[in-house]
């Protein structure tokens, strides 16, 4: 009995050291920085806080629902075969406004000729141990930013392995002008070798001017946090980025709420949006949208033509892996509203016609 003591203590301990000083774990922000926050509105109690009170502590009951979940879950929570990819090199080194998808929430956005990625996960797997983590649909993709242009910008939504990459940021930090972060963010990328003057943070609803582009932090309804004692540390939010004849909105992460409305009131109408629709459940329904409440969402801000995003990579929720885009189609028609869901590498042109799609994941 001691020995298995002994033993389990050790394994404890290497876990401890290795989340503690493993850089893909980031680093939280220092005392300084925490006092700074307490300032801030959304900052209570040493933790970044949603605007809605959002209540995400699951009781035994729950914990072991999902367990089962996780064991005897849905057999088509992952296509059968990997999704092939390809992709229009000639398009994305262009000139031309567009909008190229790499599953999940990353995109590559190439207006008023900047270049922008928002959430460059490239990675094969959001988890800090990739052997353990749900693997990429399609091949892994990180030889794809040697093949993009030099960036002018990143964007990243919040801290979650699934949309700040560590793999990715090694490769793209040398490649990058400036990155835009949410309040915290910056202490990640800069102990992955990121230069503090290439980092600006955001609050929600700061504004900017940059390279003739208004950009706005807004807020969305989630959570942070990327080792196991630094839940909340960090912000989370939406971006809108305005252009000369382009208005987009990408919602980042989070459950439905009243800030929609307020984001559309303040910013709206948007030409082409860009809402979370995937990864949901009942058990965690105030931090995830249903597709349902992603459609509802885009007509919240006063958007025109839409496109889902959280989906069509990774297996991160007990549904099937085409749930999220088939429930958004079929609302998507019920409320009229102008849904586009193009391939995984695929370049859409923003040019005023976006075109239809076939169901490529059928």
């Amino acid at each position: 009995m001691l020995y298995l003591f002994a033993f389990f203590g050790l394994v404890a301990i290497a876990i401890i050291l290795f989340v503690s000083l493993h850089p893909t774990f980031g680093v939280s922000p220092n005392k300084y920085d925490r006092e700074t926050y307490s300032n801030f509105t959304n900052f209570a109690n040493g933790k970044f806080v949603n605007q809605s009170p959002t209540d995400m502590k699951m009781s035994f009951s729950t914990i072991v629902s999902l367990l089962k979940d996780s064991i005897s879950g849905k057999k088509d929570r992952k296509p059968s075969s990997p999704i092939p990819v390809s992709f229009d090199w000639n398009t994305i080194r262009g000139e031309k406004d567009s909008l190229t998808w790499f599953g999940h929430s990353t995109f590559f956005l190439h207006l008023d000729k900047k270049k922008i990625l928002i959430d460059p996960m490239f990675g094969s797997s959001p988890s800090p141990v990739s052997i353990i983590g749900s693997k990429r649909y399609s091949e892994d993709l990180l030889y794809v930013i040697e093949k993009l242009p030099l960036i002018d910008a990143v964007f990243i939504t919040h801290d979650h392995y699934d949309h700040l990459d560590y793999p990715s940021i090694l490769r793209l930090k040398d490649r990058v002008s400036h990155f835009f972060v949410p309040i915290g963010v910056s202490a990640h990328l800069q102990r992955w070798g990121v230069a503090t003057e290439k980092i600006t943070e955001l609050n929600w609803w700061d504004e900017i001017e940059w390279k003739g582009l208004k950009i706005a932090a807004v807020p969305s309804q989630h959570f942070s946090g990327r080792g196991m004692f630094n839940r909340d540390s960090t912000l989370w939010m939406g971006w809108v980025i305005l252009g000369k004849k382009q208005r987009l909105y990408t919602s980042g992460d989070g459950g439905y709420g009243p800030h929609f409305k307020e984001i559309g009131e303040k910013y709206g109408p948007f030409d082409l949006t860009l809402i979370e629709g995937g990864q949901y459940d009942k058990r965690w329904e105030s931090i995830h949208m249903k597709p349902e409440d992603s459609i509802q969402a885009h007509l919240d801000v006063r958007g025109k033509n839409m496109m889902l995003i959280h989906w069509g990579a990774f297996t991160l929720a007990y549904h099937s892996w085409t749930d999220p885009v088939e429930r958004a189609v079929r609302t998507a028609k019920e409320k009229d509203v102008s849904l586009i869901a193009p391939k995984i590498g695929e370049t859409v042109l923003l040019n005023g016609t976006i075109p239809t799609h076939v169901p490529w994941w059928k």
